[in-house]
């Protein structure tokens, strides 16, 4: 391993120092090894990385050209060979453009494959050499689910520093290797930036990490080439649909995270027919004795272990109330107990803990790891990590939340969750639902509103192309539909733009009420006709408060800084 050293760069650009590099026909070997037909034209240059992207080419890459919307990567060989690079591997289209267009070395490496995405995760993983057999590489988890992923990653994390581990975070709020912030052009990095972020996490001496795995990463193949040590699921509920088209579309792409291929162990929540679905499937590819489960009614906890329980899976029990948390026992059909607690609110947040407690013991190396989680998960600080945006606690007096839930499901249990103390309290719930994307939970979302809180703001989320007045109109409908119903609510509210839609609905609070603000979370940025602009929950929702005469906590008040 090299010295830890400081990162410059972002997610795009870091490398690992140690690349023994390969040439064009060891990559046609290694193709083939994937079942993937490969030729190799010409070429002797050393490869020591690999980009698709011919703007971000680096001395020594292999550059692979894909068939684009717009054009194709051959178009720009030129740009990479300008740039450094080594070699290109492209498809047969490809290569009649890049001969057609560009003045070729003889020494500069061409490979023709023709389905390049299958190629380029497990083609990056050997380049970069990400998880060598010798077993130095971090020890991966995954987290995947329509909710719940970024929370229960910095939940494993915590709990792994805890046990002393260095850690690492790939999620789509932020990327960390030891506690050092890596900036990400894409929400969830290309296959040959994850490998690179991997091998150089490796190097950095950090010794386990966690990275949120969306059906998007599955999809597109962002994530090929790499094996988790323990895969966990969350939950499956409406979202995506604009991509997906159906649930059982959507649930197809989250199960191919659950193979052998992808995952050595896994944990899967099992409180739906989705979970019990998951966990079957899981089984059948993964081998029963991979795969474990676990029951926690949403966060509710059981009365007891249920009657069907293996000896190898769990349950959540005894759950208590504890301040704005609660305390539980995640129990295993063995009999082992994990005791613990977590500060952060919501039941779902006790789920989300369960998890990311199994998940962490079922993969200990040995008995006193086991020993030593089982101690760490006393500290109730263990499963309470900061975790931005995701029931972020603003004030409690009122009691004022900025949170992430920007799907039915996830709305309706961050409502649940924040039920006043006080029978004056009211509960105030400002939200709106995204532009360009299923369209057909937004009434969904504005009768969910309706039902759970006492008075609903609708205001704009990221509208990004879509006009932003229907979209709150669709929400409106839906919450005023509810209304007439004999719902909660006795004031909905249609107010834009968002940052006096949060004015309004906090001048309406008392100090014994519950405020959520949903949908954008950690966004610092609102997207309106593809103008990025400046917008942070957590800060218009501090201003709002300070200025209707609230204290806020002391992070977020003007007044210290």
């Amino acid at each position: 391993m090299t010295e830890k050293t400081n990162l410059v760069g972002n997610a795009q650009t870091l490398r690992p120092a140690q690349v023994a590099g390969c040439t064009p026909a060891q990559v046609v070997q290694w193709l083939a090894e994937q079942d993937l037909t490969a030729r190799e034209l010409q070429g002797t240059r050393v490869m020591t990385g690999l980009t698709m992207d011919s703007r971000e080419v680096q001395e020594g890459d292999l550059y692979v050209a894909l068939g684009g919307a717009k054009a194709h990567g051959a178009s720009f060989v030129e740009a990479a060979l300008k740039l450094g690079a080594s070699a290109l591997l492209t498809d047969a289209e490809g290569l009649e453009i890049a001969q057609a267009s560009t003045d070729i070395p003889d020494d500069f490496g061409i490979i023709v494959c023709e389905d390049l995405r299958r190629a380029v995760g497990p083609l990056s993983a050997r380049i970069y050499n990400s998880q060598p057999d010798d077993g130095s590489a971090p020890r991966l988890f995954a987290m995947t689910g329509t909710n719940g992923k970024t929370t229960s990653t910095y939940m494993i994390n915590s709990i792994m520093k805890a046990l002393g581990h260095t850690t690492g975070l790939i999620g789509t709020i932020e990327i960390l290797a030891g506690g050092q912030a890596i900036p990400s052009k894409l929400t969830t990095p290309e296959s040959p930036h994850v490998h690179s972020l991997i091998a150089l996490m490796r190097e950095q001496n950090i010794t386990a990490a966690a990275m949120e795995v969306s059906s998007h990463a599955l999809d597109y193949r962002r994530v090929d080439g790499i094996r988790y040590d323990i895969s966990g699921f969350t939950n499956l509920t409406q979202d995506h649909l604009d991509q997906h088209g159906t649930m059982q579309s959507y649930f197809e792409s989250k199960a191919e995270l659950f193979t052998p291929q992808r995952s050595r162990r896994a944990v899967i929540t099992v409180d739906d027919e989705w979970g019990e679905k998951m966990a079957q499937g899981a089984a059948d590819a993964m081998g029963a004795e991979n795969v474990v489960r676990l029951a926690t009614a949403h966060g509710a906890g059981l009365t007891a272990l249920p009657a069907h329980c293996g000896a190898a899976d769990w349950a959540l029990v005894d759950v208590a109330r504890h301040g704005i948390g609660h305390t539980f026992t995640v129990q295993c059909g063995d009999g082992t107990k994990l005791t613990t607690s977590t500060q952060l609110p919501a039941d779902f947040n006790v789920s989300n803990a369960a998890l990311a407690a199994v998940m962490v013991y079922e993969s200990a190396l040995d008995g006193a790891e086991r020993e030593l989680i089982e101690k760490v998960l006393a500290d109730p600080a263990t499963l309470t990590p900061v975790v931005p945006g995701r029931m972020q606690l603003i004030s409690t007096a009122p009691t004022a939340l900025v949170d992430f839930a920007h799907n039915p499901d996830a709305l309706k249990r961050a409502l649940e969750a924040i039920e006043p103390a006080s029978s004056e309290g009211k509960i105030i719930i400002v939200f709106g639902a995204t532009g360009e994307r299923d369209q057909t939970k937004r009434p969904i979302m504005g009768e969910i509103a309706a039902s759970y809180a006492d008075i609903v703001v609708v205001t704009d989320d990221d509208p990004h192309g879509e006009a932003a007045a229907p979209i709150r109109e669709a929400i409106v409908t839906g919450a005023l539909t509810a209304v007439e119903g004999g719902a909660r609510a006795r004031q909905v509210l249609n107010l834009e733009p968002r940052s006096h839609a949060i004015a309004e609905a906090i001048n309406l609070a008392g100090p014994a009420d519950s405020i959520l603000i949903a949908g954008r979370g950690h966004e610092v940025a609102q997207d309106v006709a593809g103008t990025d602009i400046e917008l942070d929950d957590r800060v218009e929702t501090a201003k709002a408060l300070e200025e209707a005469g609230f204290t806020v906590l002391e992070a977020y008040s003007t007044e210290r800084k």
